[in-house]
């Protein structure tokens, strides 16, 4: 059985439209169509994030929506959390080969006991819930097409 065969057109969300728009050499604007934007670059450009970036930041964010309920419901709706991330490029594949995500939160006015359970539910949350966790894991299709559109009419 093939990814495809598990695939029901029930079990498929639908998703808002989102491009990427040309700004300079090698910099661009990723936009959403619920009107949202953020700049795409190199490093060397500065107050832009680069493409592997914002596959990190997409993944500690899922992480943390993920397990959000679960650490709410413990250590109540105004608890904070950082998720750090990191992975090194290996540069000969042009790659990240192993991807960390480090929560800090405090978990203090927990006993050890108490602490375990909440951070098996909300690993199980995150196992179960983070798209993009998932669909690093599993490995995704990527289908790439080139369309010929004249300047006036793109979007």
């Amino acid at each position: 059985m093939s990814i495809d065969d598990e695939i029901t057109p029930s079990s498929q969300a639908p998703t808002d439209a989102l491009w990427v728009e040309r700004t300079g050499s090698r910099t661009y604007c990723g936009r959403s169509e619920r009107g949202g934007s953020i700049e795409i670059g190199p490093a060397s450009e500065g107050a832009v994030f680069t493409p592997g970036e914002l596959m990190k930041l997409a993944l500690g964010a899922c992480a943390a929506m993920s397990s959000d309920v679960s650490f709410a419901r413990r250590l109540g709706d105004d608890y904070a959390v950082t998720v750090h991330l990191d992975g090194i490029k290996d540069l000969n594949d042009d790659r990240y080969p192993v991807l960390s995500e480090r929560f800090e939160l405090d978990l203090s006015g927990l006993d050890d006991a108490a602490r375990e359970r909440l951070l098996t539910v909300a690993e199980r949350a995150i196992d179960k819930t983070c798209t993009v966790g998932n669909t690093l894991k599993a490995g995704a299709t990527v289908d790439l097409t080139f369309e010929s559109v004249p300047t006036d009419t793109q979007q």
